[in-house]
């Protein structure tokens, strides 16, 4: 097995914050095989984070350990650690529930629960219990409100969920995210099924959100990261195993690329 030197690049201005999430070392293996292998990295505040690579490199597993969503996966094994503001997210302290409060999730498919709009707003804070029942339709408000929701569905709160359009469930499932106040915002391709409207939309939310949160952004879209993001990992396959090969500032790893595997994945990815 052949394991690739990680190229790290600095940009100006250089990030000079400590990181709010940090990779160490990061391996995850399902049965014997490899998925991912020694990955490294350090993600700053109110930055939208890209990670970038071809398909099956490991990218959702890996944006599924930042919190803890890996170990719902029977047969993974994750070794390394994931530190979030210099603490292990594996320490027998941590509670997985509430650790997701804190970095939240958006997936590639809108989950939407048969349930009315307001009532999925509110699942994720219901289950953890924190926000007291007078104070859920406030959150509700504000959570819609910032994933531009809220004039859409603000006189149909009661209504089924389903009856929103793709791009608004998408958004519905971004405000059920941002109702808990998490720091960290973890997107998994979250535009792939939106039409063009729609994922304007969501791109204009990411760059919105890193005035107060920090984004992981998976993409396979090279010009939408170009768009969105302020820093970029790429992971690579070789010998079958994902390994983050290169980071750097946005700009500098489209237009600049050092590692060849990079320099590959963006020909082939670009046309």
């Amino acid at each position: 097995m052949v394991e690739l030197k990680q190229v790290s690049l600095p940009c100006q201005p250089e990030p000079i914050s400590a990181p709010i999430l940090e990779v160490r070392n990061l391996t995850v293996r399902a049965g014997k095989r490899v998925i991912l292998q020694n990955v490294s990295l350090a993600i700053r505040p109110n930055q939208v984070f890209g990670l970038i690579g071809p398909s099956g490199a490991g990218k959702s597993t890996l944006l599924k350990c930042l919190n803890r969503l890996a170990e719902l996966t029977p047969g993974l094994q994750v070794t390394g650690d994931v530190l979030y503001h210099g603490r292990s997210i594996f320490d027998r302290s941590v509670d997985p529930d509430h650790l997701r409060t804190r970095i939240g999730t958006l997936f590639q498919q809108p989950v939407v629960f048969p349930r009315s709009i307001y009532q999925n707003v509110i699942f994720g804070i219901k289950h953890v219990g924190d926000i007291p029942r007078r104070q859920r339709m406030e959150v509700a408000a504000m959570a819609l409100t910032e994933a531009a929701l809220w004039d859409e569905v603000k006189d149909r709160l009661d209504e089924p969920a389903q009856r929103l359009s793709v791009g608004q469930q998408q958004r519905l499932c971004l405000a059920r995210t941002l109702a808990s106040s998490p720091e960290v915002v973890l997107m998994d391709e979250p535009t792939s099924a939106l039409d063009p409207k729609s994922t304007t939309a969501i791109e204009e939310l990411i760059v919105r959100l890193k005035s107060n949160r920090t984004v992981v952004l998976v993409t396979h879209n090279i010009p939408q990261a170009r768009r969105v993001a302020d820093w970029l990992a790429c992971i690579c396959v070789t010998d079958n195993v994902g390994q983050m090969v290169e980071t750097s500032c946005c700009d500098q790893m489209l237009t600049s690329p050092q590692c060849q595997a990079v320099v590959e994945y963006l020909k082939h990815s670009q046309g």
